[in-house]
């Protein structure tokens, strides 16, 4: 007997097919519905486990695409939403957050 398929609510995600650094901390980042952009990381290489990424251009330019987000060996990554988005994405209930984007639940 087969599971239920379940129907979602959100569009297909969009997700991040390839990533190359370029120079400084812009990269050019293929999403999986063919766009392609070249996006400075700078804003979103924020907090402790992207000081050694901030600090170290060669570390910065190792990323690569785990799982559909651009991925560092010590673990960090960042949500593809973001960045195609810059920001949350558009079915994100924006009375549900908080000023830095993380969502609240009761």
């Amino acid at each position: 007997m087969s599971e239920p398929m379940m129907i979602s609510e959100h569009p297909d995600l969009i997700r991040v097919r390839a990533v190359q650094p370029l120079d400084g901390f812009i990269a050019h980042v293929v999403f999986t519905n063919g766009q392609e952009r070249d996006i400075d990381f700078s804003p979103y290489l924020e907090g402790p486990i992207f000081e050694p990424i901030r600090q170290n251009l060669e570390l910065f330019r190792q990323v690569f695409v785990d799982h559909g987000a651009p991925t560092w060996q010590n673990g960090a990554d960042i949500d593809p939403d973001t960045l195609y988005y810059d920001g949350a994405p558009p079915w994100a209930d924006e009375s549900q957050q908080q000023p830095n984007g993380a969502k609240v639940f009761a």
